[in-house]
């Protein structure tokens, strides 16, 4: 559905929470003459399919897409199968391993079907940039390679880096940049979209727009999401970037109840830069909420129920919103909590008499792996038919159990 909008109040969602903007001016102008013509603007981003599984931390920027593509924007979600080939160290300090073509196409299919969640698979141009690259040839490539100098390549601060260290530098990796910017020539793209890690390459697609006589696309780069672990200190969001290994993440295809968990676990404070990246809700309705809450019209856990429902809502349907909702209500507010509705896992003791307990919560998904699990056990996190363990070498025998952990987590356990 498109939201009628001025210039300025598109100019105003679109920029939420963006880092680097090259130029504000430019894209201003951009929309200006979009609205007039009734034209949409080219808003491409491209993504290497290495992440076949995707968390919160991923998709704002598909957030910031889907806000473009609600204004009537044509997105462009460009696949790098090509450039996922090559690998791209962006953000790290060494080569990142490239993937071979079966890889990379089993990736983008299980990126399409997740990222679908957040766009409108109606309103979305999906392209891979093999179309173009696997064209070029060697000609093409030397001729693309004379764009750019190699002085301006080592401005790049990962390069920069290791040339200063003395650690290898791959030639190929400098083509990454530069078939990324040239994505951007293939496109015409008028915006292009990225994490602020990106932001040399999406630069660089700028500077070969100008060269090709095209018009430089706007460049605009987001943050890096925090993980749910991140407290408030000294008046700023201080924690990790959301990441699997470090277990602080919300899953996209996590179970509706436990990425409504996950999100209620938040603090106040991180709620509202959650609210700000990744809300479907205009800057003035997150404003209005805020100013609500603040002024003891709305307490901050009706504000962070209502963002977990939007979350669910969004990968999980709107039913399955509503069931968390009303759920968490029962049974986190009113302690009533139904253990039949807790998911059952039959663990095998394959010829022991005995399992320790933190092989059981890896067996029955409640922790990333054992280590983890006795971590949680030595904290006091973990209960076993309501009685809490502490003891990491504690064992379990054959029988039926109610296994917790922390206030998010549970599950029936059969073990046998």
């Amino acid at each position: 559905m498109l939201r009628q909008a001025t210039p300025e109040e598109q100019f105003t969602e679109v920029t939420r929470g963006t880092v680097d903007l090259h130029s504000a001016d430019e894209l201003k102008k951009k929309l200006e003459v979009s609205y007039k013509e009734k034209k949409p603007l080219v808003i491409k981003a491209g993504f290497d399919p290495n992440r076949p599984d995707l968390h919160l931390g991923h998709t704002l920027l598909l957030t910031r897409m889907r806000r473009f593509q609600e204004f009537g924007h044509q997105v462009v979600f460009l696949i790098g199968d090509f450039t996922a080939m090559i690998g791209d160290p962006s953000g790290k300090n060494v080569t990142r391993p490239p993937l071979t073509r079966d890889e990379v196409n089993q990736n983008a299919e299980t990126y399409k079907t997740q990222v679908f969640k957040v766009l409108d698979p109606a309103a979305t141009v999906v392209r891979f940039n093999s179309e173009w690259l696997d064209l070029l040839g060697t000609e093409g490539l030397v001729r693309l390679a004379s764009h750019y100098p190699v002085a301006r390549m080592l401005e790049r601060d990962d390069f920069k880096k290791r040339f200063r260290e003395g650690r290898s530098i791959a030639l190929h990796e400098f083509l990454y940049p530069l078939l990324q910017g040239y994505d951007s020539v293939a496109l015409k793209a008028d915006v292009e979209l990225g994490a602020t890690d990106q932001l040399f390459n999406l630069l660089v697609g700028r500077a070969l727009m100008r060269d090709y006589q095209l018009a430089p696309q706007v460049v605009m780069t987001g943050p890096i999401l925090e993980g749910i672990d991140a407290k408030w200190v000294d008046g700023q969001i201080v924690g990790d970037k959301m990441s699997k290994s470090l277990d602080n993440y919300v899953g996209v295809s996590d179970a509706p109840f436990d990425m409504f968990g996950k999100l209620m676990s938040i603090t106040d404070e991180l709620m509202w830069r959650y609210y700000e990246l990744l809300s479907s809700k205009t800057s003035g309705e997150i404003a209005a909420l805020k100013s609500q809450v603040s002024a003891g019209g709305a307490h901050p856990k009706e504000a962070k129920k209502g963002f977990a429902r939007e979350m669910v809502e969004r990968f999980h349907g709107s039913a399955a919103g509503a069931e968390c909702f009303a759920r968490w209500e029962k049974e986190r507010e009113q302690k009533q909590t139904d253990v039949n509705a807790l998911p059952l896992f039959d663990v095998k003791l394959e010829g022991a008499d005995k399992m320790l307990i933190g092989k059981l919560l890896a067996s029955a998904q409640l922790a990333p792996s054992a280590t983890q699990a006795r971590r949680l056990i030595e904290q006091g996190g973990v209960r076993v038919n309501e009685q809490k363990v502490t003891d990491p070498k504690a064992e379990l025998g054959a029988g039926d159990y109610v296994v917790q952990v922390g206030k998010l987590k549970g599950a029936r356990v059969r073990v046998s």
